[in-house]
């Protein structure tokens, strides 16, 4: 977390309007629409980022689908995460996060401004209806992200078991599936350093709904996970 303060102190010029601006916008969200709220936290990350000394380095932009209505499923590595994609990503999407860190300062307000969802992983009726929101949303042509290890690997660059459940959006819509590979990300906020950082993120291709059409869901978290962990092993 010495980042955050780090950040935060070499933009103390600016922080507290940009602290505003996303309480404003998250309070107001039918005044300002995806791209709006959009634009204003890509600005906001890439000077947090230059500030932070976190360079990201970004490779297989052009894998992300031109038509919108797809989902990104990354390895989950900490907090920085979403800052990754908000710089590198040029399409909006929205974001499903865990109930215990969706609710926290700021980044509950991050979330509203992203339309993003909250998820009680132990409520079963609450994980379903949120599958089923984010299925709706993405057969309207939304873009979501969602960490199918449910939580963050404690073990740097190491995956964990990807979940099933987690793709059942994808396969209910019949979306792409774009796997994302992010590499040391966790150094970002999970360690008590502010030495400059290189984050990478690898936008994998796309796997069309043919491609794991009649595949369970659990044999598709096993599928995206070794691609990802492929990449992962062959580029730290």
């Amino acid at each position: 977390m010495k980042r955050i303060a780090f950040m935060i102190l070499r933009l103390f010029y600016i922080a507290p309007v940009y602290f505003f601006r996303v309480w404003w916008y998250s309070g107001h969200l039918e005044r300002y629409d995806d791209a709006r709220c959009f634009a204003l936290l890509k600005k906001m990350t890439q000077k947090a980022n230059k500030a932070g000394r976190v360079i990201i380095d970004a490779h297989g932009v052009e894998n992300i689908p031109e038509e919108d209505g797809f989902v990104f499923f990354p390895n989950h590595q900490g907090l920085f995460d979403v800052l990754a994609f908000l710089e590198s990503c040029p399409k909006i999407f929205r974001v499903v996060m865990k109930k215990e860190v969706a609710d926290v300062v700021l980044v509950k307000q991050v979330r509203l401004m992203l339309r993003g969802l909250s998820i009680d992983r132990e409520d079963v009726r609450s994980s379903i209806k949120v599958i089923k929101q984010m299925t709706t949303e993405v057969k309207e042509g939304k873009n979501y992200l969602i960490f199918a290890e449910g939580t963050r690997s404690r073990n740097k660059n190491e995956l964990l078991d990807f979940k099933g459940g987690s793709f059942k959006s994808a396969v209910n819509a019949k979306c792409p599936i774009v796997p994302v590979a992010l590499i040391n990300s966790y150094q970002a906020f999970d360690t008590h350093s502010i030495q400059p950082v290189t984050v990478q993120i690898h936008y994998l291709k796309p796997i069309p709904y043919e491609e794991y059409k009649g595949m369970k869901t659990n044999e598709i978290a096993v599928m995206v996970r070794e691609r990802i962990q492929t990449v992962i092993h062959n580029n730290e």
